[in-house]
């Protein structure tokens, strides 16, 4: 079955689309039907699929989750323990822990069968640029 691994760049906090990569993949792979299976290998980021057509989605999905999950440093915050790696890394860890680090999507006469709205995205919870792998497999 083919398999990829994508390396996305980020550079903090936010969300970053590859949807045109994973399409492009899947078209590569000549997989008529089945599914792709998205899957990112830390524990510091994970995979969303959200609106595509306004970025005021995206702004507004990073800022409640700061609020949600506030860096450790703030006084809301003193009772996490792991605060070795800094303030944003064990906030990152449960922001991980409530969204998903791997998605299922079918693919349909070729494409992937997102809705007219949705993309692909690397949610990246760090303050701090990282290169980040996501796999892509898919099978018929």
């Amino acid at each position: 079955m083919p398999q990829t691994t994508l390396r996305i760049p980020t550079r903090g906090q936010g969300l970053y689309e590859f949807t045109e990569k994973a399409s492009a993949f899947v078209q590569q792979a000549g997989t008529m039907e089945g599914l792709l299976t998205v899957f990112v290998r830390h524990t510091s980021c994970s995979l969303i699929i959200q609106e595509n057509a306004d970025p005021d989605v995206q702004t507004d999905l990073k800022h409640f989750f700061q609020r949600l999950v506030p860096p450790s440093d703030d006084a809301s915050m003193r009772w996490m323990i792991h605060t070795t790696e800094g303030p944003d890394d064990m906030p990152a860890h449960v922001k991980s822990a409530l969204t998903q680090v791997s998605i299922g999507i079918p693919v349909m006469a070729g494409r992937l069968v997102l809705g007219t709205w949705q993309g692909i995205y690397l949610f990246e919870h760090r303050d701090r640029p990282h290169q980040r792998e996501v796999v892509l497999h898919v099978s018929s």
